[in-house]
């Protein structure tokens, strides 16, 4: 069974059609390109899928049902976790808490609890912090727990962000622009990461423009233009789609 499904997904922003009947399907354990030019619309399917925006037109099954989207809350409580093009990081809290923060979507105590310090709450909490701080290892950056967001360098940062999606224990990891800014290191050990995060049981959904990445990481490749989907497939393929190269303005995508 497929993990997600797109099924004609259309946005319109007044007369302007952002995204037009997209329809794709991510499988189970699998890492899933969505590329194309500036303006195609892929982080306009992200805030529809993710509950940003409300889809003007077809819907989303998860996990084989119907994805209810209301509020980005709800979404990352059904198992889709997600990071932006842009960091959003909460600068003036340390590494620790803002991975502390991602993962209190999956606490049980509730407010009475936590006021009152009950034994339940208390647990929950010291459960919360051990599980932040194997996060912050697992990502790379557990030495620097206690420095604050906004003093970490950029490519810890994005670790970091990634280690606060994971702490809502997603079923789908939908990942906007991971390796922007990064240099040729940071994108190298940032692959090792999304491969270590699939083989651990997490589905992860791509946009990416560094076109290397995505073809020597992603199973299979969506590529939109203009809000339309105009190719799908293996990497090796799409890469040779004379369609998907005119997009690129006549680039070679290799």
């Amino acid at each position: 069974m497929s993990l997600l499904e797109a099924r004609n997904i259309t946005k319109r922003f007044g007369g302007l059609e952002a995204l037009t009947d997209i329809a794709l399907t991510i499988e189970r354990g699998e890492i899933y390109g969505l590329i194309g030019p500036n303006g195609a619309g892929k982080t306009t399917f992200f805030n529809v899928l993710t509950g940003f925006y409300q889809a003007d037109g077809g819907d989303f099954l998860f996990d084989g049902a119907p994805l209810d989207i209301t509020t980005a809350h709800e979404v990352a409580a059904a198992g889709i976790a997600r990071t932006f093009q842009n960091i959003r990081l909460f600068g003036n809290m340390t590494a620790l808490e803002n991975v502390m923060v991602g993962r209190h979507v999956r606490t049980r105590a509730g407010v009475v609890g936590a006021v009152l310090r009950m034994q339940s709450a208390r647990d929950e909490e010291r459960a919360i912090h051990a599980r932040a701080l194997d996060l912050l290892e697992y990502v790379g950056v557990g030495a620097r727990q206690h420095d604050l967001a906004n003093s970490l360098p950029y490519g810890d940062q994005r670790r970091l962000e990634i280690a606060r999606a994971l702490a809502t224990e997603p079923k789908l990891l939908a990942l906007d622009e991971p390796a922007a800014g990064m240099n040729a290191t940071e994108t190298a050990t940032l692959k090792r990461l999304l491969e270590r995060i699939r083989a651990d049981g997490t589905t992860i959904l791509l946009i990416e423009h560094d076109v290397k990445l995505v073809m020597g990481l992603c199973d299979r490749v969506a590529v939109l233009d203009y809000g339309r989907k105009i190719a799908e497939g293996a990497p090796a393929v799409v890469q040779r789609d004379a369609v998907v190269i005119e997009a690129y303005l006549g680039g070679a995508l290799a």
